[in-house]
């Protein structure tokens, strides 16, 4: 069984969606997961100055305390699965580059670990995603080659693929992350309950 998954570094749901998608499958050994590249915010900036509730409320027309009142809600999701997310130490930004090293690190089987830890480095370490070194420090603790990152962090390398993965987002009908394919057509929206997966998967055996 494969799952593709389009999700984003700077995406909660993502992060929770993951979670929960993992100990749906978590005693399954036939289940291979294949992350794609998404932008939740493509016009960012390069890095957002001021605080998270300051540009979230600015960018979705509400009030600091409407956005603080929603990212503890978030925190709380995310505390549910053992997540513990840090939005006052948040450093956010446009994700164009960290997708390209992504896909790099894909490319050398290694696209699962990244995504796992550039999320953890985003929510709960407050690591900005666009920081060179930190990037090439994340990239060598899973054994990628510092020169050939460097290289790509300094290039438009692996633009076209990042590129082809929102593409197919558009033509399969992906309207927000994460949004998970199984086995090539089961579609699941969102950062859905752990029952909801396993009623899925349960689907798909039933029918295997």
């Amino acid at each position: 069984m494969k799952i593709a998954i389009w999700s984003d570094f700077v995406c909660p749901f993502c992060y929770i969606g993951k979670r929960h998608l993992e100990a749906a499958i978590k005693d399954r050994t036939d289940v291979e997961i294949e992350f794609h590249s998404y932008e939740l915010d493509p016009t960012a900036p390069e890095k957002v100055e001021g605080t998270m509730e300051e540009y979230f409320a600015e960018h979705k027309g509400m009030s600091v305390d409407q956005a603080q009142s929603m990212f503890n809600q978030v925190t709380q999701m995310a505390n549910n699965v053992d997540l513990d997310y840090h939005y006052d130490i948040i450093q956010h930004g446009n994700t164009l580059k960290p997708h390209r090293l992504f896909q790099f690190a894909k490319e050398q089987g290694k696209g699962n670990e990244f995504m796992e830890l550039a999320k953890k480095a985003y929510f709960i370490e407050g690591k900005w995603l666009n920081d060179d070194d930190f990037l090439v420090h994340l990239a060598e603790s899973i054994g990628l080659e510092e020169a050939r990152v460097r290289e790509i962090l300094t290039s438009n390398a692996y633009l076209d693929a990042v590129r082809l993965d929102q593409a197919q987002a558009v033509e399969i009908g992906v309207q927000g992350v994460p949004f998970f394919v199984i086995d090539e057509q089961y579609g699941v929206s969102g950062a859905q309950p752990i029952e909801v997966f396993e009623q899925v998967l349960a689907e798909i055996d039933a029918k295997s």
